[in-house]
């Protein structure tokens, strides 16, 4: 027969909660994965390589995740993206998107999923000048904006994948 001291007692008490806290991060954690969205849209392929500022412009616009490290650490860096009513598709941290537009008004719906779903509408006005737009989850929505720059760090990207 094992007798356990009192303060063993207590240690093999403390481990007990951790395991259920261990599956319940892990669970929390997989459940921000957003389901991709296949692309209604002609996508333009083009090289890296080829892909500068002077090569966007007149409709052809370069459209990228920069989401950072907050939402990268926990799979809430996906984006889906529905622009004018047809599925663009699902941009990951550091990916982007090259899409014909022609000028005037277009709307774009951003989601991603942090426990609850964040969406949020942009409406852009596309001219001949219009080149980049980057867009990000945030914590507490979703951001758009027009850079008309390449992101500091383009060797890090990756073009969509148009499967999704």
């Amino acid at each position: 027969m094992t007798f356990l001291t009192k303060h063993e007692t207590n240690q093999s008490k403390m481990k007990l909660p951790t395991t259920p806290l261990a599956i319940l991060l892990v669970i929390l954690f997989s459940s921000c994965a957003l389901r991709p969205i296949p692309s209604e849209h002609t996508l333009v392929q083009m090289d890296k390589e080829q892909t500068t500022l002077d090569n966007l412009g007149n409709g052809k616009i370069l459209i990228y995740n920069d989401a950072n490290i907050l939402h990268t650490g926990d799979n809430t860096s996906q984006l889906n993206i529905v622009l004018d009513g047809k599925n663009l598709g699902q941009l990951r941290a550091k990916d982007y998107v090259i899409v014909n537009l022609p000028n005037g008004k277009h709307i774009f719906n951003l989601r991603h999923l942090d426990l609850v779903n964040m969406r949020s509408e942009h409406e852009v006005t596309v001219t001949d000048t219009v080149k980049v737009i980057r867009v990000k989850p945030t914590v507490t929505s979703n951001k758009l904006e027009v850079t008309n720059e390449l992101p500091t760090n383009w060797k890090k990207y990756d073009y969509m994948n148009p499967g999704n």
